[in-house]
């Protein structure tokens, strides 16, 4: 019985948190009708619409307004008039490529997101997969490094996740030869910024060509790598939005969802460094053939032991080694099959002979050992190896030789590598094996207030939707319960086991009679027993207490009876002598007893 009350309970608790969660589902269907505009002022108009009392409300409906830009820009693309106006599709051929895949054949349009919060909030997708893409726009104007930062930032959404390819955006440099009808890969460029992934490889790009001001020439220098866990952002099919901040002072910041994610110097933390080494090693130099590089050496004076022995074995057979009864040594340890038969197509004039195949004899299963039995081998406690002389510190060790150093006839010190070459167009050159990427709200500036501002009227309007149309917890965990059935398990042992030990350890105590078995034996109920003893034990405190009241009293009474007693005593003593003298007094006074007076 107790046993069955208990699963009742856990039964029960099981219920609760079933019609919990059904109803917390039912909650957080009902929340997603939230008024954004709060959050983002006037970024969303939520439309209501009346609804039956029996039906739950409806989603709401959100009507998507474009961001303006709040100051001055270089650059500003939302995409949401629906069309590429502005925007240079290549028709460039890569070199040293086949003629097959060389082409920049691959399909760009604007289209809204899969499943998107926002209906009207279009964005540049990159339709196919593995072709190479590119497409560029030209900026306002010119961006010229001077004494104002750089502000890039836009938003990528991998909206079927990516296997391998780039979702990196390139500022191309401000040349004579520039055409973006002809932009492919080896086109300059001043700076390139996003993220890229291959394999588990992943990867947030900030690579910008710095010229040398000696020869001329363009060298790629890449940022370190954060130490951010990047994986998230290209697996979770959201929009995150990513920002690149270059200072004057020549800091930047890398930022993920305007969280900072990698920062640091250009003169410090590029990878080639910005300036050369003041020396460098010098090419010519040798090493030079008595050049001793070694710290020890072997000691020229040793000598081998007499007692050396180079040749005995390292393993021997132990002498001390019995032969297990029962061993058989006329039985092989394999047999032919009795039971394998020559197959009817077996020539022997081709094949051979046939011989049946080997199995393992059936006697030595029971049996310690077959075949011939070999003493088991141990270690030779007498082998040494072949002898070594020991090895001292060497006294002509001169240690790791180093070429010399030399002045480096490249070096050059710039000492503000923030000057870079300016760049006057936009450009996405990708290859990926993932289609339908999707890219929007790009903008270049030179304020941190006017990107902020376009991200909270762009990326801040798709977080806030989508955050307003997403499950609860309860409804994440059905939601996953759905694709992956055996999280019911998980979940029912997680509230079944603490209710369980809840039950067991509360109501595990001694069985106690019900008030029925009571009335059925007349035996005395638990609470009436406790009372019965305490009045039992109160009526005995009282009757000892009454006990030593008597005994006091009957001393105080015997003390005052004898008291009486010598009182009763004394007065019988003097009435005994009262009338006695009262006699004497009589008899003196009659005439009788009266003596005679003399005259």
């Amino acid at each position: 019985m107790e046993l069955k009350w208990l699963l009742c309970v856990t039964l029960l608790a099981l219920g609760i948190l079933a019609v919990q969660a059904h109803d917390m589902d039912e909650d957080n269907d009902a929340d997603d009708v939230v008024d954004v505009e709060d959050d983002l002022d006037d970024g969303i108009e939520v439309e209501e619409s009346k609804s039956e009392t029996s039906s739950p409300p409806p989603a709401p409906k959100v009507t998507y307004r474009p961001p303006v830009p709040t100051g001055e820009v270089y650059f500003a693309e939302s995409f949401d008039k629906g069309t590429l106006d502005g925007w240079i599709l290549s028709r460039a051929k890569k070199d040293d490529t086949d003629d097959e895949i060389a082409k920049y054949d691959g399909k760009w349009e604007v289209q809204d997101m899969k499943e998107t919060k926002l209906p009207g909030d279009k964005g540049l997708v990159m339709v196919t997969r593995a072709k190479h893409h590119a497409i560029s726009s030209k900026l306002s104007k010119p961006f010229v490094f001077d004494t104002k930062p750089l502000i890039i930032q836009y938003e990528v959404n991998f909206q079927n996740g990516i296997e391998c390819g780039g979702a990196y955006v390139k500022l191309l440099s401000k040349t004579p030869e520039l055409n973006l009808d002809q932009f492919h890969d080896k086109t300059p460029y001043t700076i390139m910024f996003g993220p890229d992934k291959c394999g588990e490889d992943y990867k947030l790009h900030f690579i910008f060509r710095h010229k040398n001001p000696k020869t001329g020439k363009y060298e790629e220098k890449h940022a370190k790598r954060p130490d951010a866990d990047l994986k998230t952002y290209f697996t979770d099919k959201k929009t995150h939005l990513y920002t690149l901040v270059l200072n004057p002072d020549n800091s930047f910041e890398i930022l993920v969802d305007q969280t900072v994610v990698n920062s640091g110097n250009l003169l410090n933390d590029m990878s080639p460094p910005v300036n050369p080494p003041r020396e460098i090693e010098d090419p010519n130099d040798q090493k030079p053939e008595d050049w001793d590089e070694r710290p020890k050496i072997p000691d020229p004076d040793a000598v081998k032991p007499d007692d050396w022995d180079e040749d005995a074995p390292a393993k021997i057979a132990d002498e001390n080694a019995v032969k297990p009864e029962g061993w058989l040594d006329d039985e092989p340890e394999y047999v032919a099959d009795p039971d394998a038969e020559k197959p009817e197509d077996w020539d022997e004039d081709m094949d051979g002979e046939w011989e049946a195949p080997q199995i393992a004899n059936p006697k030595c299963e029971t049996a310690p050992g077959c075949g011939t039995w070999q003493r088991p081998m141990i270690d030779n406690p007498n082998y040494k190896g072949k002898w070594k002389p020991p090895m001292i510190d060497n006294v002509n060790y001169q240690g790791i030789w180093k070429p010399r150093k030399i002045p480096n006839p490249d070096f050059f010190e710039d000492l503000e590598p923030f000057k870079m070459t300016p760049f006057s167009a936009v450009g996405l050159e990708l290859w990926s094996m993932t289609s339908d990427i999707f890219f929007d709200n790009f903008i270049i500036c030179t304020e941190r207030a006017v990107a902020d501002d376009w991200a909270s009227d762009g990326w801040g309007l798709k977080k806030a939707a989508d955050g307003a149309a997403e499950p609860g917890v309860v409804g994440q965990m059905m939601a996953a319960a759905e694709e992956r059935p055996w999280l019911w398990v998980v979940y029912i042992l997680t509230v079944a086991l603490p209710v369980f030990l809840v039950v067991l350890f509360c109501c595990s105590g001694k069985k106690q009679p019900s008030a029925a078995e009571y009335k059925k034996t007349d035996a005395p109920q638990p609470d009436v027993v406790d009372d019965e003893k305490e009045e039992e034990k109160d009526k005995g405190e009282k009757e000892e207490e009454e006990e030593e009241e008597d005994t006091n009293e009957e001393k105080l009474g015997s003390d005052a009876d004898l008291g009486s007693a010598s009182q009763e005593e004394e007065e019988e003593e003097e009435e005994d002598r009262k009338p006695a003298s009262e006699e004497e007094e009589t008899v003196n006074r009659s005439p009788r007893n009266r003596k005679p007076r003399k005259d």
